[in-house]
């Protein structure tokens, strides 16, 4: 239903990470995965992430989730967003799909927004790569050079930037996408009630890798060397720019030995920033039951948002979901891409799998943690 028309090589040499540009029908006839009725229910939810932005001449207004009352708004400059839509309704799959041409380690999330005409986000830059993807209505976006912005109203706590002058000024009609690489500047104006979508790709940062890092090590003992020099002949009070040096390198050899690195690149990049929409098995199915289901036809389902990670040339049989580690020794390189691939797993396929011990352990224990659900 979603398919992207899109030359993908191109766009990967030409624009990725490069520079902005406008695919005009990325999607023909476009509709829309979710009703603005249904993303304002999701918005009403304690644990979804939402806000009302209120254009106010040239300022900008935020009210955080979530939303109780949309009864006083008007029929004019404001906007709901919605984040993690991909969390919580399963329809928009389908949809979030079309963008495996990229990995899933960088999907951050599906944002939905829902804006009256003048509704808007004012000028602000995005450290992460971001599709726009229009919806019904339609509206103008403007998008400026990379450069240095000064914050609005030299407010250092504020999102947004002064206006720029723009290098893209476009009108976007359903179907048209925006990509815009990560430090652009860019804003929204919307002409007409208007359903939009945010498809973001984020890679982590310095402090991020280094935080993950330091909860690895403490969490199994690990990183316990110290430095050794074998020279002190500068004064006391100075610390040689060879010993700097040297103590730093501690770090980057913790940071060269895959032993180390991937179990911490594989925990951080399946975690999502987002709450996922787990529920548990109550009571848990057992072996039996799953049995059961399979024969009966069932399909198993992951749920929107999880992650479920391989790397290349581990030195471990094992996949990453959601920011935890599960070993599978006995598994083959196929059966592991076969579970971090799939979506969804058929009931044939699923019957293969399970002649695995260990892959069925592991997939009962994913269905009552709740990363997984049975359907007909």
């Amino acid at each position: 239903m979603y398919q992207l028309h899109l030359d993908k090589a191109d766009f990967l040499s030409q624009y990725w990470q490069q520079q902005p540009t406008v695919i005009r029908q990325g999607f023909t006839n476009f509709v829309d995965p979710i009703e603005a009725d249904e993303l304002a229910g999701l918005a009403m939810e304690e644990e979804i992430s939402s806000r009302l932005v209120f254009t106010e001449g040239d300022n900008w207004r935020i009210q955080q989730g979530p939303i109780t009352d949309f009864s006083q708004l008007g029929e004019q400059n404001w906007q709901l967003l919605v984040q993690a839509v991909n969390h919580f309704a399963e329809q928009t799959h389908p949809f979030c799909d079309s963008f495996r041409f990229l990995p899933d380690w960088r999907f951050d999330d599906l944002m939905v927004s829902f804006a009256m005409p003048g509704g808007g986000v004012g000028p602000h830059i995005d450290n992460y790569d971001v599709f726009i993807i229009q919806g019904s209505g339609s509206r103008r976006w403007t998008v400026g050079p990379l450069g240095q912005y000064q914050q609005r109203n030299n407010d250092a706590n504020s999102p947004l930037i002064e206006d720029f002058e723009p290098i893209i000024d476009t009108v976007l009609a359903p179907g048209d996408i925006l990509y815009i690489p990560p430090g652009f500047p860019h804003r929204g104006f919307t002409l007409e009630p208007s359903m939009s979508y945010s498809m973001g790709f984020r890679a982590p940062s310095q402090q991020e890798l280094l935080g993950e890092l330091a909860d690895y090590m403490l969490d199994n003992h690990l990183g316990q060397q110290r430095f050794v020099s074998k020279s002190e002949t500068l004064p006391a009070a100075i610390l040689s720019e060879q010993q700097q040096q040297g103590i730093m390198q501690l770090v980057a050899d913790l940071a060269a030995d895959p032993r180390q690195y991937q179990s911490v690149l594989g925990r951080l990049l399946s975690q999502s920033r987002f709450d996922l929409d787990i529920n548990e098995m109550e009571p848990e199915l057992t072996e039996d039951e799953l049995d059961d289901a399979i024969a009966d036809g069932a399909t198993l389902q992951r749920i929107g948002g999880l992650k479920v990670l391989l790397l290349e040339h581990d030195n471990q049989l094992r996949l990453f979901a959601n920011g935890d580690i599960f070993p599978l020794p006995q598994a083959t390189p196929e059966q592991l891409s076969q579970l971090a691939e799939a979506r969804c797993l058929s009931a044939e396929q699923l019957t293969l799998l399970c002649e695995q011990d260990a892959i069925k352990a592991l997939l009962l224990s994913w269905i009552n943690a709740g990363y997984y659900y049975l359907t007909e």
